[in-house]
This record gives C-alpha cells, structure tokens and sequence, in this order.
C-alpha cells in the first residue's frame, strides 16, 4: 500500500518539475545497456568465435525481456507505486552487468542481458513514462518527451564512455564499472519518487483537471473495443521498431565493416541518439498542439525517408549526417505511443497499457536487430536490411494512418481529461 498522499495540486508544478529531472536520470542510468551492447558487439564476436547474427542474439534477448518486463513493471507500478519496481530494478542493472562481465560463452552473456532488460531497463521506461502522463495536463506532450529523452540521452552518454574503457581496459572491466555506478545511481534516486501521482486522486477528490478534445470516449478509443486499439497501437510498435532497429543496432558493425573503425561508429550512435534528444523535445511541443496520433504519422513518414537515405551512402562524413538526420526523423515515435494511450485511455490504466505497447516496441527492437544480422549474414551487406526496414515502416504508417482515419469519421467534442 501507499503510505504518501497524493495531492491534485501538484499536476504541473514545482515539483513535478523536480520529479521529471529525476525520472531523466533514472531512465538514463536504466537504459545505458540497451546502447552498450550494440558497441561491444565487434568485441564480443571476435572473442567467442562467433557469427554477426550470433552475436546480435544478447541484443534480441535483452529487447524481448526488456518488452515483457516492461508490461510487468507497469502494471506493478500500478499496483504497489513506482519506487519499488525502481529499487528491484536498481538490482538488476548491477547484477545484469557484472553477470554480463562474467560470461564464458555467448549464452550466459546473453542470459546476463536478459536480466538487464527484464527488470532493469523494464523499470525505467514504460512504468516512468506512464508515471510522468500522470504528474501533467498542460504540457504533458513535453514533460513526457523530457522523461523518453533520458533513453536517448543514455544512448548519446554511455557508447563513447564504454568504446574508451574497452579500448583501455577491456569489455570486462568496463562492464563491472557501468553496473556499479547505473545500479547504485538507480538505488539512490529511487527514494525520490515514493509520492503516488496526484492523477490518481481527481476521481476520488473530484477535483477539476482540464478538458481535453477526443472523438470517442476513453471506454472505446478510435471508435474499437480497447483491446482491438491496444492490438493495433502494438502491432504499430512492432513495425516501426523493426524499422527503427536497423540503424540503431548495426551501425557500429556497419561502419567497421566499411573500413572506419568501431570508434567511429559509436561516434555516429551517438550522435544519432543526440540527435534523437532534440527530435523528441521538438515532437513532445507538436504532440501538445496535434496530439499524438498525428505526430506518431509525421515521425513515421520521416523515418522512411531516413531509411531510404542510407541505402546509397558509404562515405564516413555521408554516414555521420545521415545519422544525424535518422536521429531527427525518429526520436518522437516511441514517446508519441504514450501520449497516445494517455489521451485515449483511462489514467487507472497508464501503466498497463503504456507498458503494453512500449513491449511491443522493444519486441520490434529485438526481432529487427537479429532479423538485421540474420540478413546480413545471407547476403553478405546491409542493403537488403535497410530495405526490410523501410517495409516494417510502410506497415506501420498504414496502421497510424488508419487509426487517425477514424477520430476524423466523428467530430470530436469537450470531455474531461483523465
């Protein structure tokens, strides 16, 4: 049970604000596993002997663990608060890594990011995005764009810091360190977000929030029973994600097979992550003024166009301004889910679905990183990837142009926010 009082006044105040820093490290610390793997990946393969799909499986275990642990987390949060799924999580990012450091062979070290994602990164991303829609009415569109960017922002930090110790030191060490300082940092911060969402109480207190427009009801969003929306929001997730994934992924092994070097592209990930920070802070002020339907088309539509500008580029200074671009065009899609489930379902049921559809997106995440390798291995080059890419994205800009589709066949009317 919760012990702390919420109070409906704290919705877009001071300390809101504070809580929102606070969730931006969090999910920083939290995340810094799902960017590393991707730069150890060259190290990991030649020290186990193994294939680039092969190699890419620690990265699926850990998205797929990280989408189910996701569900599980939030609708923990739901139940018993954020701060001890937070505390649990903190646990796991500490022994996720050093597990990771320990690994004999390329199962364990899969096994090891499992745990990572499962209850580590799980616990600072879908459960604290859902957690911000509830602290926010007026900009909830930025606040929750802040709390996603944490995931960006750990993909910007953590890739050069982990290609520096392991050129220095070694993937082992390097590994320990990054599970000392995310793990204890995780612990610590936790303690600050014990007070429950003040969201919570408006139906109990009958407290007034502002109104919000919506052409259907909460109880039957875009016009479907719930779960028929939950389905498509998820299948969505899946598709941009294998999309999405491409890149993200393979970037670094991309450019090491094109003769630049492994530093460089983590460089690029991290300048296409930095570049994700700014996209998402831009699309959280568009989801305020068009919703975030409308946004989730607009990232959608650019993020094919990015994928199509990778397939004739080969030339280092091309790849780090297409990188540049691909983190501009996609860094709101993700974020632009959340918002989409605040504005068109109940709050009682943020965490759940929120978590629901965040696993779908990981799941994509997962499925295109190995689906990427496993190309690449039968082909020899990234091309027929990017292409697989860009086929993943038309299902979802198909899927989020149909679900905008109907909120235009009913005109929309004046309901109380939830």
């Amino acid at each position: 049970m919760r012990t702390l009082q919420a109070d409906a006044s704290l919705i877009d105040s001071r300390t809101a604000a504070w809580r929102l820093l606070v969730t931006v490290l969090l999910v920083t610390l939290g995340n810094s596993a799902m960017y590393v793997v991707s730069v150890v990946l060259p190290a990991v393969q030649a020290e186990f002997g193994i294939s680039r799909a092969d190699a890419s499986m620690p990265y699926t275990v850990m998205m797929v663990c990280l989408g189910i642990g996701g569900l599980w987390t939030g609708i923990w949060a739901d139940r018993w608060g954020i701060a001890r799924v937070l505390w649990l999580g903190s646990a796991a990012v500490l022994g996720g890594y050093v597990l990771a450091a320990l690994s004999g062979n390329v199962w364990m070290f899969g096994i090891a990011h499992g745990l990572l994602g499962l209850l580590g990164g799980a616990a600072t991303f879908a459960p604290l995005m859902a957690d911000t829609g509830l602290w926010w009415n007026k900009r909830r569109g930025v606040a929750m764009a802040v709390c996603a960017s944490g995931n960006y922002i750990a993909g910007t930090l953590w890739p050069p810091l982990a290609q520096w110790g392991i050129a220095e030191y070694g993937w082992r060490p390097t590994y320990i360190t990054l599970g000392l300082v995310c793990g204890i940092g995780m612990l610590l911060l936790a303690f600050f977000m014990r007070r429950p969402p003040p969201a919570l109480t408006l139906p109990a207190t009958g407290a007034a929030a502002p109104a919000r427009v919506t052409p259907w009801p909460t109880e039957r969003p875009f016009g479907l029973a719930p779960v028929q929306a939950q389905w498509l929001l998820c299948l969505a997730g899946v598709a941009c994600c294998v999309a999405m994934s491409m890149p993200q992924v393979h970037i670094v092994a991309y450019c090491t097979d094109l003769g630049y070097g492994a530093a460089r592209g983590a460089e690029m990930l991290s300048l296409m992550l930095f570049s994700g920070i700014v996209s998402r802070l831009v699309s959280g002020w568009i989801c305020d003024h068009i919703g975030g339907l409308r946004t989730l088309l607009l990232g959608s539509a650019l993020q094919g166009v990015a994928l199509l500008m990778f397939l004739p580029v080969e030339g280092m200074i091309s790849l780090y301004v297409v990188s540049a671009l691909f983190g501009l065009f996609q860094g709101g899609i993700v974020p632009a889910y959340a918002i989409i489930v605040r504005e068109h379902f109940p709050a009682r049921e943020a965490g759940a679905r929120t978590g629901a559809v965040i696993m779908a997106t990981l799941l994509g995440m997962a499925l295109g990183g190995w689906m990427s390798g496993w190309i690449f291995d039968m082909t020899g080059s990234y091309d027929a990837a990017f292409i697989n890419g860009i086929g993943w994205n038309l299902l979802n800009l198909s899927i989020a142009g149909w679900l905008y589709w109907r909120t235009r066949q009913r005109p929309g009317r004046l309901v109380p926010a939830q």
